[in-house]
């Protein structure tokens, strides 16, 4: 466990990045800057809850993961889904072949559990889930990161089903796009690597 004075920056310094994934689900810098502080208040407010099992950064957003569901839903409203069809159809002929298989070879990717550690991979992760169009980044980390269910995106985004399920295979596809690019392919990593220097 960390000295106080310690936990107290170490929290103050975690701000932006809890600020960015705020930001992200609720669309509403007033709405992100209340639910992060709240998740800061609640960390300060008791420290010996953080038993060190876990990153820091981890631990506070498992605690920012409440504090937007508690916003979400205490703020119904009404968000625009926009489908780019055209756009997503060409990508779908670039990954894939005619009879549903990937195309090119098939990449060696590292174990989960090495990807997972890596601090620059979980950054370029962020990047392409920024990168994102709003309403599919949306539904993709209410669906994978805040595990909401199906019924409870469509209630909150006012979306159908099938609307929520295209959304989430067409974000699936963009963030491997764009994770073979960024990370996977050597060309991609030194890329990522050269500018981390």
């Amino acid at each position: 466990m960390l000295n106080e004075t310690s936990f107290q920056d170490n929290v103050a310094a975690a701000r932006n990045y809890l600020l960015r994934f705020a930001r992200l689900q609720l669309r509403n810098d007033a709405w992100a800057e209340d639910v992060v502080a709240e998740t800061m208040l609640a960390a300060l407010e008791k420290p010996d809850s953080f038993a060190g099992r876990s990153s820091l950064n981890t631990w506070l957003v498992g605690i920012l993961k409440f504090k937007i569901i508690d916003c979400l839903r205490a703020h119904k409203r009404e968000v625009a889904s926009s489908l780019n069809t055209d756009e997503d159809a060409e990508l779908e002929d670039l990954l894939f072949k005619p009879d549903g298989h990937f195309e090119g070879d098939a990449n060696q990717w590292p174990s989960p559990e090495t990807t997972l550690q890596s601090k620059q991979f979980l950054e370029v992760m962020d990047i392409c889930i920024q990168e994102l169009p709003a309403t599919m980044g949306r539904v993709f980390l209410m669906r994978e990161w805040m595990e909401f269910s199906t019924d409870e995106i469509c209630k909150e985004l006012k979306l159908s089903p099938s609307n929520v399920w295209v959304l989430l295979h067409r974000a699936r596809l963009r963030l491997r796009e764009c994770l073979q690019f960024k990370w996977f392919n050597n060309e991609g990593r030194d890329a990522v690597d050269g500018s981390a220097r």
